[in-house]
């Protein structure tokens, strides 16, 4: 997909602009129509923080594609399963309303995936209905003549505290998917791929089964090739994109209304291993990003000091350094599965 940021100008912008003023984003006399100005930047900015994304101003694919999703609402159209799976906020609403209500519907991630097709079949077979896996208005309102209460955990976050529990001690043969976030700069891509190798092998030496995830750009599709391996977790490597940042930063998957506990307690693992080998304040951060939202094991974002400081210099990082990374990320990997 391409990419719009400011002083771009053309129909893609136009309909990024009407959405955003459809979500109560851009002021009416924001930037000339078309013209992607310091009025549109800013309302992508304040879009991005509502949705949990990284907040850069920039429509890239994450950005994008929640923009479509936000404007769908819960009984504007039919749900159900289908290829490829129906996507956004009116499957969110719904998977939220099922959870509250005790139905698994694994991740709330806004995809109406089988998950969500066996909860919502589950509920129909519980109230009487017809079990079809359709959810219409007539659905709709009996979930909601259940008064869900929304803002209690959800069967979702029970589920993983327990899985969470189960692969406590479970390192040595498991799968460890890594991202090596190919979708960079030449250089950005020559460090994360160095990285990636790096953390492979040293996640090697503790008896776990790395799997660096090759080829596709898109982040959609190095989460499909995680889950095609059934890995245990995911870590998906990215420089840093703030310049001024003092530290590295890990990220877990979460949202305004869920996040994932396993994914959180990875994300803590790694960045107090890496504060310690870095000996600086890193920032743990809650995202909805694809490769954290689409992936159905826990995962974590990790950008790393070293990478912001060393792409725009001539001089690549050392390869020590880079060992240093890797071994800092994999034992925080152990810790996750010792703990």
């Amino acid at each position: 997909m391409t990419i719009y940021r400011r002083g771009d100008r053309g129909p893609e912008i136009v309909d990024i602009q009407q959405r955003l003023a459809d979500l109560g984003n851009l002021r009416p006399s924001g930037d000339p129509i078309g013209t992607f100005g310091d009025a549109t930047e800013e309302a992508v900015r304040a879009f991005q923080t509502q949705r949990s994304l990284r907040v850069d101003g920039v429509v890239g694919p994450d950005t994008w594609g929640q923009l479509v999703e936000a404007g769908y609402r819960l009984g504007d159209r039919t749900l159900y399963l289908h290829a490829p799976m129906l996507r956004g906020d009116d499957v969110r609403a719904l998977q939220r309303k099922l959870d509250a209500l005790g139905f698994d519907i694994g991740k709330q991630d806004g995809f109406f995936g089988p998950a969500t097709d066996a909860a919502v079949r589950e509920f129909q077979r519980n109230v009487g209905d017809p079990v079809d896996g359709v959810v219409g208005l007539h659905t709709i309102a009996a979930i909601d003549r259940m008064r869900p209460l929304e803002n209690v955990p959800g069967r979702g976050l029970v589920r993983e505290t327990e899985q969470l529990r189960a692969i406590r001690g479970t390192l040595r043969g498991s799968v460890i998917a890594i991202d090596p976030g190919l979708d960079g700069s030449v250089a950005e891509v020559k460090i994360q791929r160095a990285l990636a190798d790096a953390l492979a092998d040293e996640l090697r030496r503790l008896g776990a089964v790395p799997q660096v995830l090759e080829g596709g750009t898109a982040a959609s599709g190095r989460a499909g090739m995680a889950n095609a391996l059934d890995a245990a977790i995911c870590v998906s490597l990215h420089p840093r994109e703030e310049t001024g940042a003092s530290g590295p930063t890990c990220a877990y998957f979460g949202s305004r209304t869920t996040y994932s506990p396993a994914g959180r307690q990875l994300a803590e693992r790694i960045l107090a291993e890496l504060e310690d080998e870095l000996g600086v304040r890193g920032r743990l951060e809650r995202l909805a990003a694809a490769i954290l939202r689409e992936t159905q094991m826990p995962a974590v974002q990790v950008e790393t000091l070293a990478a912001s400081h060393e792409i725009g210099s001539a001089m690549p990082p050392a390869p020590e350094a880079i060992t240093r990374l890797g071994h800092a990320i994999a034992e925080g990997v152990r810790r996750f599965f010792e703990d």
